[in-house]
């Protein structure tokens, strides 16, 4: 190996490998250092330099010049062979952890490879990442050699190795798509404010426009719902609201709950709460299915929000007024402060902010432990009575069903009793006249050559 050849190796490495020449001079140099020490003993004193310019070799033992060709060629060609694929992989693969680390939380497109267990190996050129179970859309099934998309939400060495983690439950996955398919969020117009999801399911967007001619919304569904179209299809189905962005709470929070018509909105700022007053033709649909809808518009906009009725509310208030009053160093005055800042159960006293008690109610920090450790008491009562109540609930459930089970049971059988009772006791000689002259049985027909379609 002469100078030009070395030359050669460190441009040829650059090249294919992405890796710095600094770092392949280096993997050369310490594959010479291994293989002298072959021969001249692990303590030795040894040190070989490439100039970066020409190549020319340089190396020595101590005081004495060492000659790097008879060193290879004699004792250590394997060994400084093994030296360099290893730190030339070492390389490779530190320069695959900055290539990747710079597209963490970045869209990337593979190709499924596939399937082991509870995890989908995705063919990224020359890396084999990892989508695991836990991070597919629920219900999604991928086949090798399907084109896919998805986030990159981990690197690290593994090994000689880069191990690369893909994502397509984040919401940061509807954003890029959304930067993909919607140019003028990729010109920064349009801004995603927030994003609230529940992949495979629904998702709640977020979007404002910087140009009062831009609608946002509009912008985003596209003609005939083209544009969201493309990223409903990339997330298997998955229902995407798009709504309007705004700083007022007192605006956005109807805007999160949509499809629901909202009547008011009262924000409870101590308890980072916001009681939502609707009507009772719009209750179920502003809770939505097993809550979603107004889970998902809590996290879009920040807050806790309760649905309610404005009778459901009047009642809390009631029930909430004569419990907070009836405990101790509580009265009327309090009570009502309480709940004039949302302060609704006892769960929720049972947490409130000790100085925030003293404060409205020029309590000392003695009597706000007693308020508090009495509240905390009736809340766990208040709970246990609810648990009693559940599981009666169910029992009751379960026995009305095993006796509507039961009646139709009976119904069936007393049906089946009168039938026979009703019957001529000649209905066995009668039978064959009422059948006509062939009262033989007919020949069955095969599945496979029945013209209806078959068997079902």
């Amino acid at each position: 190996m002469n100078a030009s050849e070395v030359l050669r190796i460190v441009d040829s490495l650059h090249r294919e490998k992405n890796i710095d020449k600094e770092i392949v001079f280096r993997a050369i140099e310490s594959a010479l250092v291994s293989a002298a020490r072959k021969h001249f003993g692990e303590e030795a004193d040894i040190e070989f330099v490439i100039d970066r310019e020409d190549g020319e070799i340089a190396g020595r033992c101590g005081q004495e010049e060492l000659d790097y060709e008879e060193v290879i060629g004699r004792i250590g060609a394997q060994t400084a062979k093994q030296v360099i694929i290893q730190k030339v992989r070492e390389a490779e693969r530190d320069s695959q952890i900055l290539e990747f680390n710079e597209i963490v939380n970045d869209l990337i497109s593979g190709t499924v490879h596939r399937n082991e267990g509870r995890v989908t190996t995705v063919t990224l050129g020359g890396i084999e990442a990892i989508l695991p179970r836990s991070e597919q859309i629920p219900g999604e099934s991928h086949q090798p050699n399907e084109r896919i998309r998805a986030l990159v939400t981990e690197v690290k060495p593994q090994g000689s190795r880069v191990k690369v983690v893909l994502s397509r439950t984040r919401p940061k996955l509807v954003q890029r798509l959304f930067e993909n398919e919607i140019p003028e969020i990729a010109d920064g117009v349009i801004t995603i404010n927030a994003i609230s999801r529940e992949p495979g399911y629904r998702s709640k967007v977020a979007v404002s426009s910087i140009d009062s001619k831009v609608d946002c919304v509009g912008a985003c569904v596209g003609v005939r719902g083209n544009r969201i179209k493309m990223v409903i299809d990339e997330l298997a189905g998955e229902r995407i609201d798009i709504v309007r962005f705004d700083e007022d709470p007192q605006i956005m929070i109807p805007n999160s709950l949509q499809p629901a018509e909202v009547d008011e909105v009262i924000l409870c700022q101590m308890m980072g709460r916001a009681i939502v007053l609707v009507r009772d033709d719009q209750l179920s649909l502003a809770i939505g299915k097993r809550g979603q809808n107004v889970r998902l518009a809590s996290r879009l906009c920040g807050w806790d929000i309760e649905i309610m009725t404005q009778g459901e509310l009047e009642q809390q208030i009631d029930r909430a007024v004569q419990g907070f009053s009836s405990l101790e160093r509580v009265d009327e005055e309090l009570a009502n402060r309480l709940v004039g800042e949302g302060y609704l159960s006892y769960d929720d006293l049972s947490v409130i902010e000790p100085e925030d008690l003293m404060e409205m109610g020029q309590l000392t920090a003695e009597q706000v432990d007693t308020i508090v450790a009495e509240a905390e008491a009736r809340a766990e009562v208040a709970e246990q009575k609810a648990a009693e109540a559940k599981r009666i609930r169910r029992e009751q459930q379960a026995q009305e069903t095993k006796d509507k089970e039961a009646a139709e049971r009976a119904q069936a059988v007393a049906a089946a009793a009168q039938v026979i009772e009703s019957a001529p006791d000649n209905t066995a000689e009668i039978l064959p006249s009422l059948e006509g002259e062939d009262a033989s049985p007919k020949e069955e027909v095969p599945a496979d050559e029945n013209p209806a379609g078959g068997s079902h």
